[in-house]
């Protein structure tokens, strides 16, 4: 068994040329805005991933292999456990505040399940949008993931790119790219998950497109959008408090129905059927 502990000490930057600076774990977020977990970890059935050396000297359908062999047999055995399995529809939720990260799987009556929530090693920036390129911002909003964005020969073991900015952000300027959820343990703009974690995830979010799923949503909100929270959120005021209500419509779809709504965008406003 192995587990996936979110810590770390050195910056790295995830979409353009990797930067290496070490600072003392307790400057870290005061120097980059980085958020990280060092107490929170999340057991997986799974054996240890291959060795750094080994994997960076892998091609990317080696390394697939690799986790295939490793992770897959007992993935399937739990999927099947629990009444899914791999290969069904995925969604993605991710609430910033609380460093949770949802995978939900559909069955085969085409109900949503949670199969797992887990920890958000690292991810930078504050609570509100992503609004430009560099700005070390973890973006808010509704993304998704098509096959073209898988990247599984990515410098931090396994990444898909969640398609910022989406219509929305460019309706507003907003500029940036190469978001990704990423192993490792620190980043910037993206959300690290450690190369455990990204494992399962990734042949989760693969298989579901190889198997049919056109895009997998992924909806990435500040915080759980229930009312007691955003009463909070009307009492502190500030300028995120619109944009908030609006995700919060998308959030509430799914609290309600219990199927990801469909997202469009009019006028600069997220719409949901």
């Amino acid at each position: 068994m192995r587990r996936a502990v979110c810590s770390g000490l050195l910056l790295l930057a995830c979409g353009a040329a990797a930067a290496l600076v070490f600072y003392p774990a307790a400057r870290l977020h005061a120097v980059t805005g980085l958020r990280i977990l060092r107490s929170m970890s999340i057991d997986l059935p799974y054996a240890a991933p291959t060795s750094v050396q080994e994997w960076t000297a892998m091609p990317a359908a080696a390394r697939l292999q690799d986790v295939r062999r490793r992770v897959q047999p007992q993935l399937e055995r739990e999927l099947t456990a629990r009444g899914l399995r791999l290969g069904r529809p995925v969604f993605i939720r991710i609430f910033k505040e609380s460093h949770e990260f949802e995978l939900w799987l559909q069955d085969e009556a085409s109900a949503w399940k949670l199969f797992r929530t887990y920890p958000i090693a690292t991810y930078s920036g504050s609570l509100g949008p992503k609004l430009a390129e560099g700005d070390r911002q973890a973006p808010e909003g509704f993304y998704d993931v098509v096959r073209e964005r898988l990247n599984p020969a990515s410098r931090y073991h396994l990444a898909f790119n969640i398609g910022y900015p989406n219509a929305y952000d460019r309706h507003h300027a907003r500029t940036g790219s190469l978001i990704m959820v990423h192993g490792d343990r620190v980043s910037i703009g993206c959300f690290a998950m450690t190369d455990p974690v990204i494992e399962e995830i990734y042949l989760l979010v693969a298989d579901a497109l190889e198997n049919g799923q056109r895009s997998v949503a992924v909806h990435s909100f500040p915080f759980r959008m229930t009312p007691e929270r955003m009463q909070q959120a009307v009492t502190s005021g500030g300028e995120w408090l619109a944009f908030w209500e609006n995700l919060r419509a998308g959030y509430d779809a799914f609290e309600k129905t219990g199927s990801p709504p469909k997202v469009s965008v009019r006028e600069g406003r997220y719409e949901f059927h």
